[in-house]
């Protein structure tokens, strides 16, 4: 299930683009278009569900078991620390990377479209983005009710809790761990049994698209998505660099065990479809799972670089198409608000359109510039979420380097690794 596993995945949206195109031609009304493609995705949304419905109790196991591992809990804050530093920096750049390259590529200069009217709304809401809401919204109310909506963020906090506690009482919690355990391998192997629908998954997620979009809506945005594009390859670039530097030539065999995950992660539009695959990958490469299930999850409210390079992109795009110019110390301040607010990501529906909706605001740039990307957000997300998997698995093994832990890849250790060796 390695280079099949791969072959498939293209093979299938190959196949989407073919059937998609098709379907465009074949039911010009947008109405009808957009019926035909609800069934076509029927596979697609069946295939997120199941993986929501895996997530919850992955994170929790995994992370209770690499938890009560660690031993105490001076090694949690001091991972958490690294890992930490390592986020920080990484959004700064992402964020950076995006302002320079809008700058400088002004694709929303003479862009040839029409500009929608700046009252025109976006029926996007955007109070849940305030930093007070996001530090409350860190504890949950119910542990059950933060599994239930999948509220990783909030999984992590209690699992951080539970482990720590496990790992504190000692023997007396050994038999739970150990049923914990149990369950996180269950959960595994029913992960394997999801992903086997991936190619149907990405080929029904790809023909839908294009039945309703089309593919000449990728030449009509053409410049916009091309510099897009062009910036992510350089934000690739800067990332693959910074692995080299600190994990030096192992990071090529990373590159090649997360070609899956990130493939799974473009074709779906979902950094969250690829999240099961990701772990197992970075087990395999030698990231022990103590640091695996605490660092992933995390990366998945703190560390989404791709993302963090659209906020500034796009935000700025919007402000070219208007002829509105913000001086360098606007710019600066937005993204240091957007740094803040990002963080408040995960778990909000459309999230980074969401954020941008509310820098917008802030900055008296019509919010009604949305409508100019909404259209391609799909093709846009698939792009972000790649990149999510590639930052949030480097950013995992330099973590495990900083701690001396990171084994020889395909090195099995007794550290609470969850992927057996039937798993590869």
């Amino acid at each position: 299930m390695k280079r099949g596993f791969t072959r498939l995945i293209l093979f299938a949206m190959v196949a989407g683009i073919a059937v998609g195109y098709a379907c465009h031609a074949a039911f010009p009304d947008p109405q009808t278009a957009k019926t035909v493609a609800g069934y076509i995705s029927l596979v697609a949304d069946v295939f997120l569900r199941l993986i929501k419905m895996i997530i919850a109790p992955l994170v929790f196991t995994t992370l209770v078991v690499g938890v009560a591992h660690m031993g105490d809990g001076k090694s949690v804050g001091r991972i958490g620390a690294k890992t930490m530093l390592w986020f920080v920096t990484a959004s700064l750049a992402s964020l950076v990377l995006g302002m320079i390259m809008v700058n400088i590529l002004r694709p929303g200069d003479n862009i040839g479209l029409p500009i929608p009217d700046a009252s025109a709304s976006t029926s996007l809401k955007v109070s849940s983005l305030t930093l007070k809401e996001f530090i409350i919204h860190l504890v949950p109310r119910s542990v059950v009710e933060s599994m239930a909506t999948n509220e990783i963020l909030q999984i992590v906090v209690f699992a951080l809790f539970f482990g720590i506690a496990a790992s504190a009482i000692g023997e007396r919690a050994k038999a739970a761990v150990q049923v914990i355990d149990d369950i996180a391998h269950i959960m595994l192997k029913v992960t394997g049994y999801v992903m086997a629908l991936a190619p149907l998954a990405v080929f029904a997620a790809i023909a839908a698209t294009i039945t309703t979009q089309g593919i000449g809506i990728l030449w009509t945005y053409g410049k916009f998505l091309g510099g897009f594009y062009f910036s992510l390859l350089i934000l690739w670039l800067a990332l693959f660099g910074a692995g080299f530097v600190f994990l030096g030539p192992p990071m090529r065999k990373l590159a090649s065990m997360i070609r899956e995950p990130l493939l799974l992660a473009f074709f779906t539009a979902s950094s969250e479809a690829a999240y099961p695959k990701t772990l197992q990958q970075l087990e395999r490469f030698g990231v022990p799972n103590k640091i695996a299930s605490f660092v992933l999850p995390m990366g998945y409210s703190f560390n989404l670089d791709g993302s963090m390079m659209y906020c500034t992109f796009a935000t700025l795009f919007i402000a070219q198409a208007y002829n509105i110019d913000l001086t360098l110390g606007q710019q600066i301040t937005m993204l240091l608000l957007l740094m803040i607010t990002s963080k408040g990501m995960a778990g909000v529906p459309r999230a980074s359109l969401v954020v941008i909706a509310a820098t917008l605001t802030t900055f008296n740039i019509p919010e009604a510039g949305l409508l100019l990307i909404m259209g391609v957000d799909q093709f846009l997300d698939m792009g972000r979420s790649a990149t999510n998997v590639i930052g949030n698995s480097i950013a995992t093994s330099v973590v495990a380097k900083w701690e001396g832990e990171l084994a020889p890849p395909d090195g099995r250790r007794d550290l609470g690794e969850l992927v057996p060796a039937a798993a590869d």
